[in-house]
């Protein structure tokens, strides 16, 4: 019976000998995931620790990178700027040169057409007019003050430019006669003129009444005929063409004036 005993035995204790060494590997797996909660927790805050770490690089990364774009941006935008406004200053500079510029009215003698004194009307003056045509009678022109003629001030400026009416062109012969003006014994129509208004050689009486135009020059007045020192009265009773310095077509100021002339 003892034999028997033993060898029923055995084999339980066999089984639970196999059992128990293939529960050992398990258990010890198994013990290094979940029998070890402290050292999982140290591992997941080990991981979050890491994570936390390696975000703020990655923000103070992206910090700079924004800094140096938003500074690239700034310095494109000054450049592009810089260039806009030295761009509007220099055509500014051509347009003033070579195609329009301002000119003020500095005295009564084109009135009524444009006002000087108490108002000082604004014109703009074109140019490049007679680059591009002949000057015609009638035309408005600005020009310099012609050689051996005296300079005016006003409001304390020095006027170097008058401003008149072309009345006699190249090649013909001006006569003042009767307070009328005749252009090769012609009656020359000034619609421009108030009614009535008397055009008498300068000084009135005693000035000369006829004067010839060589080619390449003009012969100019004032509208204001009685208040108007124009070629009338200079020594040299004409204006060269090379002297214009452009047409004014346009008066800007006053606004309430504003308009072509």
């Amino acid at each position: 019976m003892t034999p028997t005993d033993d060898s029923s035995d055995a084999p339980d204790r066999g089984a639970d000998g196999e059992s128990d060494a293939l529960a050992a590997p398990g258990e010890s797996e198994a013990g290094t995931r979940p029998a070890g909660p402290a050292a999982g927790a140290a591992e997941a805050e080990a991981d979050t620790g890491t994570g936390t770490d390696a975000g703020v690089e990655d923000d103070d990364g992206n910090d700079e990178d924004d800094a140096q774009t938003a500074g690239r941006r700034r310095l494109r935008s000054g450049i592009e700027w810089a260039a806009v406004l030295g761009g509007a200053v220099v055509v500014a500079l051509i347009v003033r040169t070579f195609l329009f510029t301002t000119f003020w009215i500095p005295s009564a003698s084109m009135e009524p057409t444009l006002i000087g004194e108490g108002r000082h009307d604004r014109v703009i003056v074109n140019r490049l007019s007679y680059k591009l045509h002949d000057v015609n009678r009638g035309d408005i022109i600005v020009f310099e003050v012609p050689p051996g003629e005296p300079t005016m001030t006003v409001d304390g400026k020095e006027v170097r430019d008058l401003i008149k009416r072309v009345v006699g062109l190249g090649g013909e012969t001006v006569e003042l006669r009767d307070g009328k003006v005749y252009i090769d014994g012609k009656r020359l129509a000034e619609p421009y003129l108030p009614e009535g208004t008397p055009t008498e050689p300068c000084p009135p009486g005693g000035g000369e009444t006829t004067f010839e135009i060589p080619e390449g020059a003009v012969f100019v007045m004032g509208d204001n005929r009685t208040a108007s020192l124009d070629a009338r009265c200079w020594q040299v009773h004409y204006l060269k063409e090379s002297a214009i310095v452009g047409r004014a077509f346009v008066r800007i100021w006053p606004l309430g004036e504003f308009g072509g002339i």
